[in-house]
């Protein structure tokens, strides 16, 4: 009994200090390929054929003219 409760106090006490764990702030710095057609916003990441799938589906247009500065 109290060998437990002492592990459970140690563990809150450890756990306390730790910060939020969300990852939302750090994908959206990560977010630097931009459509110039509607602006929408990609992961550093994303795969020259996602890209074009979106630039045929969305706009009808080529990668290069969507996103003209995309270096593979």
């Amino acid at each position: 009994g109290a060998k437990a409760a002492q592990k459970r106090e140690r563990n809150a006490a450890k756990n306390a200090d730790k910060g939020p764990t969300s990852r939302t702030k750090v994908n959206e710095a990560a977010k630097n390929i931009i459509c110039q057609t509607c602006r929408q916003a990609f992961l550093l990441t994303t795969r020259a054929p996602a890209l074009e799938e979106h630039a045929q589906n969305k706009h009808s247009k080529t990668l290069a003219e969507c996103f003209p500065n995309f270096t593979k």
